[in-house]
């Protein structure tokens, strides 16, 4: 662990002053080896894959696993995006002049080294990769051992982008030792690595907090809620409400939760549950929306009451808690007393009541009137995401290029002494 700290910080050195042109030479080269080395990259995924399915791997988990063709394409069209975006290395902000004439300014920098500890999610090896070296950082990386082979292959494919542009191999480095017990080196390497950044489940978040002796960066677990508002327009709200739970219900942005203002329950919900039922969703409601399904006849949708912990769940699957509100007051205050601080919406027509919910919802992301799946790097136009952080500081939601830098402070002067 101390070779792979010693060699990511010499690296990081490198890439630290190299130029824009030449970090982009190496995104189109990593792009253009993902498209080359598909093949190779997709028979390790599928071995992951069936070791997965015999070790009793849940649904949820085996898509966050899975890669094809249509994502490693997705892969390499976000490095060429990546490649295209303004290079934040070196910019100058909050400029002044003294009244001594000395000129300060703000230049942002390279973080320097960063380590991230994932599970399941081969696609963050290339994201990781590829912000990491725009922004001129080196990064170690610790996947879970269901993902090896696909992230070992991974890795071997963004090496040789690297090494083709004639930056150093070693700016990316992977743990491929499946022992716990790395982790922990990892998270006390501290003279060699800047930031820790966990992607997984409540688990590895708290080992990360209490573990390590180098800052970290939490996010990436999300309860995520959307408050049917009385001004609602219903019809729209049944789109919104089966993209954000149904389009990918793997991932931390998908819907955890649907709270619905009590004047519109009995028209909305069985709306919504004869449009979830096409997608096998299961719908974990408190007892009056129970009664309000039932007696509309939604017998399609599966309903089952919900529990003392599912409104506290991120269920990354098609399980959905639903529960009938009085009004926004009420919203707002299951919302702030079972959120993640994640992403929140309210559907709703009513001004006032937009504003009141974005104001007093402290989430990562707060929408009105749009689904909770928009909380990522590539939608939000960043090219793609390290994390999405839930805590308040250095960064908040989904991190790209310039959560990836810090700044220091350049000063010009004319001989100057302090009196």
């Amino acid at each position: 662990m101390i070779q792979i700290g010693q060699a990511a910080r010499a690296a990081s050195r490198q890439l630290g002053i190299a130029g824009t042109d030449l970090k982009n030479r190496a995104l189109l080269a990593i792009a253009e080896e993902l498209e080359k080395q598909a093949g190779g990259v997709l028979e390790q995924n599928a071995r992951d894959l069936a070791d997965g399915r015999a070790g009793g791997l849940s649904e949820a988990m085996l898509d966050r696993l899975l890669l094809t063709e249509k994502r490693i394409s997705a892969l390499a069209a976000d490095a060429r995006r990546i490649a295209t975006l303004r290079d934040p290395v070196g910019a100058e902000f909050e400029s002044r002049v003294l009244p001594n004439g000395l000129r300060l300014s703000k230049r942002r920098i390279p973080i320097g080294v960063i380590g991230v500890i994932y599970e399941a999610r081969p696609n963050v090896t290339i994201d990781v990769a590829t912000l990491c070296l725009k922004t001129g950082n080196a990064a170690i990386l610790r996947g879970g051992s269901e993902t090896l082979r696909s992230n070992l292959a991974l890795t071997g494919v963004v090496r040789a982008g690297l090494e083709r542009a004639g930056l150093p191999g070693a700016a990316v480095q992977y743990i491929a030792d499946p022992d716990r017990a790395r982790v922990t080196e990892l998270l006390r390497l501290d003279r060699y690595v800047d930031m820790i950044v966990p992607r997984g489940g409540a688990g590895l978040h708290r080992l990360c907090r209490e573990q390590s002796t180098i800052p970290v960066i939490t996010g990436g677990m999300g309860i995520c809620h959307v408050y049917v508002d009385a001004s609602a327009d219903l019809p729209r709200a049944v789109d919104i409400v089966e993209n954000a739970k149904v389009q990918r219900p793997s991932v931390c942005n998908a819907l955890d939760t649907l709270l619905v203002h009590r004047a519109v329950a009995s028209a909305f919900l069985p709306k919504v549950a004869d449009r979830l039922a096409q997608s096998g969703v299961e719908l974990r409601a408190t007892e009056e929306a129970c009664r309000i399904l039932e007696a509309q006849g939604t017998a399609a949708a599966k309903v089952v009451p919900a529990g003392p912990d599912d409104f506290d769940t991120e269920w990354l699957a098609l399980i959905l808690g639903v529960k009938v509100v009085g009004g926004l007051d009420e919203a707002i205050g299951h919302v702030q007393q079972h959120s993640t601080e994640h992403s929140d919406s309210i559907l709703t027509n009513d001004l006032a009541n937009a504003l009141r919910f974005v104001n007093e919802i402290n989430s990562a992301a707060v929408y009105v009137n749009a689904s909770t799946r928009f909380t990522d790097g590539g939608e939000f136009g960043l090219g793609a995401e390290v994390a999405v952080s839930t805590q308040k500081l250095h960064a908040r939601g989904p991190m790209g290029l310039e959560e990836l830098t810090t700044y220091k402070w350049v000063g010009f002067g004319s001989g100057q002494i302090r009196e």
